[in-house]
């Protein structure tokens, strides 16, 4: 007897044995639902399940990377307060994300058609065994799609962290996590991934570098421009004051976390594994992401050395993660020749702008806004090259119309904020430190302030 069908027999004959219980025709009909599909179907349905799962928990790591990263890059006085964020933000958008965020990015029916989709769509998650209705099998479990992508929307409220760090209060923040994650993000990802009108117009981006980095680097430069730079980074006569971060160490450890899930990140963006096909072009992704990363350290460790006469390692590391950046909009059509330039100029496009930015007097702590916002844009940008279909007066229609609205209604939220909470501590705060001032714990208790 073939195996397939011994499940729903023993389902059938489970019911059997239990008459007068109204369980024989729930059973006969899980038996129905089990043998729903062809085989082929069902394999898949289970890859391109496993590929989201395991897709989803890689980029879930990346909110320890951030959370390492910015740990190592503020001082020690401020760490705690990092950390606090990162797992509440984390934490937040889970919950949002579920409340309001997945219906309005992926509305099954549009309130704006192309633009904005119905509130308050509570995700509804199939029971476990039951595939699929009808005579088919959908393409994956509704409970991957829905983790896998949770994950890229508290990705993009990682990014706003690090650069308002050492001198905002912490519930503000975390106020706006709750704007950004259940409505500012779904509403203009919804344009692209939930096919709505930059979908339509031809837009391309593969896995975020502007839905998810540019948007958070919008929102983050959107509250840098609100809260103004930290206490004596910039002098009366320009100067900048370089303020060290408490620990590279950590600072490195953040950036290979970050970096090993940027696999899940642009591997997954695949969306399927069922076929020979799928699986090859999801190892083009891993491998193309790789050579982009290592180009972008690469470019930033010559160009430090070049410019500064010294290697720069916080540098260097951002340059990765600026190669990243750059890569996630088309990941796999380069070559991989292609993907090592276009991670290379990322590298380069980090070294030149965090100093632009010290110039303008805005205070970014981690170098968030280079990395994701600039890169961001050069990926986007960079996607015609080898992607067919694509052109770069829609990318950049894309970037812009994401830009604008992000910034916009970003900078509306965090104007209303500081009109209601306040957005910076105190003085006194800022030089004691906010792990104390704020939380009243210190990361490293046994050490010397700075």
């Amino acid at each position: 007897m073939k195996t397939k069908y011994l499940l729903p027999l023993a389902a059938v004959a489970t019911a059997a044995l239990l008459p007068g219980l109204g369980l024989a025709q729930e059973a006969a009909e899980a038996a129905e639902e089990v043998v729903a599909g062809t085989p082929a179907e069902h394999t898949s349905y289970i890859l391109t399940t496993l590929l989201f799962l395991v897709g989803g928990f890689l980029v879930f790591w990346m909110a320890a990377g951030f959370a390492m990263l910015e740990a190592g890059l503020v001082r020690s006085k401020n760490v705690t307060m990092q950390l606090t964020k990162n797992i509440a933000l984390f934490s937040i958008a889970a919950i949002m994300y579920w409340l309001v965020g997945f219906g309005i990015m992926y509305p099954a029916d549009w309130m704006i058609e192309g633009w904005l989709g119905p509130f308050f769509a509570i995700t509804s998650l199939e029971p476990v065994g039951v595939a699929a209705a009808d005579t088919a099998l959908d393409y994956a479990s509704v409970g991957s799609d829905f983790f896998f992508q949770l994950m890229f929307c508290a990705t993009t409220a990682s990014i706003v962290s690090g650069t308002l760090a050492e001198r905002m209060k912490l519930w503000p923040f975390l106020v706006f996590v709750v704007v950004l994650t259940g409505f500012i993000y779904p509403i203009e990802a919804s344009w692209q991934w939930g096919g709505g009108w930059l979908s339509e117009a031809g837009f391309s981006d593969f896995a975020g570098s502007t839905l998810v980095h540019a948007a958070g680097g919008f929102a983050a430069l959107a509250g840098a421009l609100i809260l103004g730079p930290r206490i004596g980074k910039y002098s009366k006569d320009g100067k900048v004051h370089p303020m060290p971060g408490s620990n590279l160490a950590l600072a490195t450890l953040g950036t290979f976390i970050l970096w090993l899930g940027w696999f899940g990140f642009n591997g997954g963006s695949q969306l399927a594994m069922g076929t020979v096909g799928d699986v090859a072009d999801v190892s083009r992704i891993f491998a193309n992401t790789n050579m982009a990363a290592a180009a972008g350290a690469i470019g930033a460790l010559i160009l430090t050395q070049i410019m500064y006469g010294k290697v720069d390692l916080t540098m260097v590391l951002n340059g990765a993660l600026a190669g990243l950046v750059s890569i996630t909009a088309g990941p796999l059509d380069p070559s991989l020749f292609g993907a090592l330039w276009i991670g290379a100029i990322g590298g380069v496009i980090v070294v030149l702008t965090v100093p632009l930015l010290d110039r303008i007097k805005i205070d970014d702590v981690v170098g968030a806004i280079p990395v994701h916002l600039i890169a961001g844009f050069w990926g986007t940008l960079a996607v015609p090259f080898y992607t067919e279909g694509t052109s770069f007066g829609t990318q950049i229609l894309g970037f812009a119309s994401i830009g604008a609205f992000v910034f916009v209604t970003s900078l509306i939220v965090w104007v209303i904020l500081k009109a209601i909470m306040g957005l910076r501590v105190s003085e006194e705060a800022e030089i004691n430190g906010l792990d104390v001032s704020e939380l009243g714990m210190e990361a490293y208790p046994d050490f010397t302030k700075g």
